[in-house]
């Protein structure tokens, strides 16, 4: 069984699991988006939804923030919205100023970004990020199989660089602007993990969910006396 039928039929998830992969070029047979989405993360919607497609730089640029974690090289005017974007976010509170330097971002120069449900994908290689969204319930096996139980802040597209770099899985709880631009429910969160671990995790789910469903009958004989 493909990794991501077991993530699917395992967490019994609502969503897609989505794979994100970095590359220098745009592969062959797959087709840039149609259109320039109003952030970064509304591509994770799109490909959650059954659509393969590659992003170029420019199709960042509405979204300064993804367009800093995902190392796009920006013009001006763009890197002055999201000096604006921080200073409206460290003014709300949202942020503070010494978090900002330590926001996760993708090294390296940025060439395409590839987006497809998990397995859909190019051919030639593995994801870089699995993406997966569910509820607390669902991280909770998938990050107990995945051997990581740590929590990625705002931005959500920083959980991206993050678990390429460390190369650990990374719940996040999301931020307001990716519930907005994916329609990501209140009882949704999300988990990333890095693509070379996804075959290994999902072989490890099938453990972690049958201990999970025996051990709840433990507790719960237990809680009953």
């Amino acid at each position: 069984m493909s990794a991501a039928r077991q993530l699917q039929d395992l967490l019994g998830l609502r969503r897609a699991p989505v794979a994100v992969t970095f590359r220098d070029s745009p592969p062959a047979g797959i087709p840039r988006v149609d259109r320039a989405g109003p952030s970064s993360c509304t591509y994770w919607k799109l490909a959650a939804e059954g659509r393969t497609f590659y992003t170029e730089a420019p199709d960042h640029y509405n979204c300064p923030i993804g367009a800093y974690t995902h190392g796009v090289e920006a013009p001006a005017e763009v890197n002055k919205e999201l000096e604006g974007v921080v200073s409206t976010m460290l003014s709300l509170g949202y942020l503070r100023a010494e978090e900002v330097p330590a926001i996760p971002r993708q090294k390296g120069r940025f060439g395409v970004a590839v987006y497809a449900p998990l397995g859909e994908g190019p051919s030639d290689g593995e994801a870089d990020v699995v993406i997966v969204a569910g509820n607390a319930r669902q991280v909770m096996l998938l990050a107990e199989a995945a051997g990581a139980a740590g929590l990625m802040g705002r931005p959500t597209c920083a959980a991206l660089p993050h678990a390429m770099q460390t190369g650990q899985g990374v719940a996040s709880l999301g931020c307001i602007g990716n519930r907005v631009y994916t329609g990501l429910s209140d009882d949704e969160m999300y988990f990333a993990l890095p693509g070379r671990e996804v075959n290994r995790v999902a072989q490890k789910l099938v453990t972690i969910v049958h201990a999970n469903d025996e051990l709840e009958k433990y507790h719960r004989a237990r809680c009953s006396r």
